[in-house]
């Protein structure tokens, strides 16, 4: 019995050791301010500790779980869920999730070409102004309506998703339009079952289009939401003792010294009576909603010219129908008369003995004739009263 109750904390020891050896890992890429990349294998309790986000927030860039497009921001960070793009932004690097696949790839290239530009163009901005001094208010003006390394970052994201739904958008376009016609020139089932295709995937792109868009219009829709998305203001105010009435005087005089942080925190600190001013980040919103309402309005109109191929379809088959009813009309009004003639020729044809059959043979050519007239009068008379009627054409 000793035995046993010292093997059972073994086992579990074991298993808590196999856990922790077991961990899921999950490949990031971390983009700097520099354009610096870094692969980052972590898990998720990693990742929450570099850069202080909740499990609950983090969840959301889960593509086991079907989460719509978020833009979501938070004290630190800027939680990102646009399609493909599952991105966490700091005031300081960027995070994205999956580094290698396809479109990534060129979201960090395209993260890798335009962050750093800021800093070099500082650098030529500090070699300009040792040679010309008069130059320094326009330079100090430039910086202050630069945007922040977030904002940055979030517009390279945005012009991402945005470009790539347009482009599939295009590309339905093209399948899509000439099936169209096609199908109105000819009804069939390979042309059926390809535009019945083209509107499922109509379908699932504008649903993914409309998410994006729902998400941009509600945060523009917020300013409390725009303002949370500030992080260097934010940093700056937590950093900074800033009074609401004067300058601080320990910033250093050259824009040259510090990064594009301090220097933002400069501006935010000038105007930090204005920590509500979200005009900046709400004309980066609205130009990519602009954007993403373009390519929304396409599928619309792709949508409704599907709608009237539909509407142009069914009045055909409508058409074909009407036709079916007419010939099936002249059919039985043919056969209603066919079956009076067969009525005649069965009554002389029995083999039954009358005397007003003997000496009357010259009589069946002219009973012939008689009854070959009325089965055609007969179909006339239909006929014309269906045309009076309008239940077939003229």
């Amino acid at each position: 019995m000793a035995r046993e109750a010292y093997l059972v904390p073994v086992v579990e020891a074991q298993v808590a050791t196999l856990k922790k050896k077991t961990a899921v890992t999950t490949s990031w890429i971390s983009i700097d301010a520099k354009g610096q990349s870094v692969i980052l294998d972590v898990d998720k309790y990693a990742i929450m500790r570099r850069v202080q986000v909740h499990a609950r927030d983090l969840r959301i860039l889960d593509p086991m779980l079907s989460y719509p497009s978020t833009i979501l921001g938070r004290e630190k960070v800027i939680v990102l869920n646009l399609e493909h793009i599952k991105a966490i932004i700091t005031a300081e690097e960027v995070l994205l999730r999956d580094p290698y696949d396809d479109n990534v790839i060129l979201i960090v290239a395209e993260l890798k070409r335009r962050l750093p530009q800021d800093n070099l163009t500082c650098q030529d901005q500090g070699e300009e102004e040792e040679e010309h001094p008069s130059a320094r208010n326009d330079m100090d003006t430039e910086e202050e309506n630069e945007f922040p390394f977030e904002f940055r970052a979030l517009e390279v994201a945005l012009e991402a998703i945005c470009s790539f739904l347009d482009a599939r958008t295009r590309e339905l376009e093209i399948d899509a339009y000439p099936a169209l016609d096609e199908l109105t020139s000819k009804i069939s089932s390979r042309n059926l079952d390809r535009v019945r295709k083209l509107k499922s995937a109509m379908t699932r792109l504008t649903n993914r289009v409309q998410k994006v868009r729902d998400e941009l219009e509600q945060l523009l829709d917020d300013d409390d939401d725009m303002a949370d998305l500030y992080l260097s203001r934010k940093l700056a105010g937590a950093c900074s003792p800033v009074s609401s009435f004067s300058v601080p005087s320990w910033y250093p005089p050259s824009p040259t010294i510090g990064s594009k942080i301090s220097r933002t925190s400069r501006a935010s600190a000038v105007t930090v009576e204005e920590d509500n001013d979200v005009e900046e980040l709400e004309m980066l919103l609205e130009a990519y909603f602009m954007q993403i309402d373009s390519t929304l309005n396409k599928l619309t109109t792709l949508r409704e010219y599907i709608d009237d191929t539909e509407d142009y379809i069914n009045i055909q088959l409508d058409n074909h129908r009407n036709q079916l009813i007419q010939l099936e009309l002249f059919v039985s009004s043919g056969t209603v008369c066919l079956s009076i003639y067969s009525l005649v020729a069965a009554i002389f044809g029995m083999n039954i003995p009358y005397t007003w059959k003997e000496g009357h043979e010259y009589m069946f050519k002219w009973v012939v004739i008689l009854t070959g007239l009325l089965c055609t009068s007969t179909f006339t008379s239909i006929v014309s009263y269906a045309r009076h009627k309008g239940l077939i054409g003229s």
